[in-house]
C-alpha cells in the first residue's frame, strides 16, 4: 500500500527544532553584529543539514524546517500586500502539565488592498527544491482562515474594506495567485496550516469566534468555503493537505475537544487531498469522527507527540492505527507526529536527538503497517 503522492505513509508536519548555531546567528543579526547576507548563509547551511537528516531517516517529504521564519504563520501573513503589524498585541494563554504560559502574539492591520507582489517564501522554496535528493520538497503556509482568525473584522481599515466580503474576495484572490506562483516554481506538495479548524471544536474557542463577529456554530463552514476559493484552479500536479492542531508553543497547547463539531464539513467539503490531525493525547478525543471520511481522502494520524521527548512504543502506535482503521479503511491512513517540533523559533522541550528518533519511529512503524 505504498503511496506515490503526498501525503505519504510516513510524513511530518513541517517545523523542526532550530539548531543552536542558527539561533546564535539570528541573535547576532538582531543586534547588528552580522548582516543579512551572513544570516542567509547560516540559514542555508542549517537547511542543507536538516534536509539531509529528513532523507537519512527515510522520510519521503522534506521541509526547510521553517528555519527562515520566526513563527509558522505571521511571516507569511506579513508578506501579503496590504497587511502589516498592528498596534498592540494579542495575549494567548497556553497550557501544559506544569501550568500556564502567556504568549504575546503579534497583531496585524489590514490597511491596503491585499495582494501578492512577490511570491511569498518563493526563494526559500526554491532553495529547498534545489537541495533535496530523494524527498519531495514540501512547503507549509498558513491558510487564509488564519488571517481572519488572527485579525478579525477589527483589523480592517474601513477606508480600504467597507465590508468583510470584499476583504475575503481579495484575500482568496491573493492566495490563488500565490498557489499558482508556487506551482510555477515546481511545488508539488503544499500544506495549509489551520489551527482554527481544530480550535473550533472547543466551546471556549467558539465563544472567541463570536467575539470577532463570526457565527460560532458555522465559522468552520465559512472557513472551508474560503479555503476552497483560495485553492480553485490549483496546479494539477500539486497535492494539498491541511494541518490542524490545538496550539503548539514551547510544548504547550491552547484548545481541546474532539473533531466531531467540524468533521462532517471538514472531510466532505474541504477540497484537499489529506488531513494532518493530532491524536497524541486525550485532548483530541477519539477516532469516531473518521467514520465521516469519504473515499479518496487521506488522514495522517498525528500519534507521535512533539511536545515531549519520551519515545512512543511501536506496539502502542500500531494498536492505535488499528483502532483508527475501524472507522476508515487503513489504506486511507498515514502516520506522522501530531504537530511541528518548533512552531515558533522557540521550539518545544525536547532535544535534537529525540526529534530525530521520533521521525525515525514514524518511518519504521509505517513500513511495518503499510509495507
Amino acid at each position: 500500500m505504498r503511496r506515490d503522492r503526498p501525503p505519504f505513509r510516513a510524513d511530518h508536519v513541517g517545523s523542526l527544532l532550530r539548531p543552536p548555531e542558527l539561533l546564535r546567528a539570528r541573535e547576532a543579526r538582531a543586534s547588528g553584529r552580522i548582516d543579512a547576507d551572513e544570516l542567509r548563509a547560516a540559514e542555508d547551511d542549517a537547511v542543507r543539514g536538516v534536509v539531509r537528516m529528513q532523507e537519512d531517516v527515510g522520510l519521503r517529504s522534506a521541509t526547510d524546517g521553517e528555519f527562515r521564519r520566526t513563527s509558522w504563520h505571521m511571516d507569511f501573513i506579513y508578506g501579503l500586500d496590504g497587511i502589516g503589524p498592528g498596534e498592540g498585541h494579542v495575549d494567548v494563554v497556553f497550557h501544559n502539565d506544569d501550568g500556564d504560559i502567556e504568549f504575546t502574539a503579534p497583531s496585524l492591520r489590514v490597511d491596503g488592498r491585499i495582494g501578492v507582489s512577490e511570491t511569498i517564501f518563493g526563494d526559500a522554496f526554491s532553495f529547498l527544491r534545489d537541495n533535496v535528493t530523494s524527498a519531495a520538497p514540501k512547503l507549509t503556509i498558513p491558510s487564509p482562515s488564519m488571517v481572519h482568525w488572527r485579525g478579525s473584522v477589527a483589523a480592517l481599515d474601513e477606508g480600504v474594506y467597507a465590508d468583510v466580503d470584499s476583504f475575503w474576495s481579495d484575500l482568496t484572490d491573493a492566495y490563488r495567485d500565490e498557489v499558482g506562483r508556487l506551482g510555477e516554481l515546481g511545488c508539488t506538495y503544499l500544506q495549509l496550516d489551520d489551527t482554527s479548524l481544530a480550535y473550533l471544536n472547543d466551546p471556549g474557542q467558539r465563544a472567541y469566534a463570536a467575539s470577532i463577529g463570526g457565527d460560532p456554530e458555522r465559522q468552520h463552514i465559512e472557513y472551508i468555503r474560503r479555503v476552497n476559493e483560495a485553492l480553485a484552479g490549483r496546479p494539477e500536479k500539486m497535492s494539498v493537505t491541511t494541518h490542524m492542531c490545538r496550539g503548539n508553543f514551547r510544548s504547550s497547547w491552547v484548545a481541546e475537544g474532539g473533531y466531531e463539531h467540524v468533521a462532517e464539513a471538514l472531510f466532505n467539503e474541504l477540497e484537499v487531498d489529506g488531513f494532518f490531525m493530532e491524536w497524541d493525547d486525550e485532548r483530541s478525543g477519539g477516532f469516531e469522527p473518521l467514520r465521516l471520511v469519504p473515499p479518496g481522502k487521506q488522514v495522517v494520524l498525528g500519534l507521535v507527540t512533539t511536545k515531549r521527548g519520551a519515545l512512543e512504543r511501536k506496539d502502542d502506535l500500531m494498536r492505535r492505527i488499528e483502532e483508527a482503521s475501524r472507522f476508515v479503511p487503513i489504506e486511507q491512513l498515514c502516520l506522522s507526529p501530531q504537530c511541528g517540533f518548533s512552531s515558533t523559533v522557540d521550539g518545544n522541550a525536547l532535544s535534537y536527538e529525540e526529534q530525530v528518533a521520533k521521525l525515525r519511529l514514524v518511518v519504521e512503524v509505517a513500513e511495518e503497517v503499510w509495507g
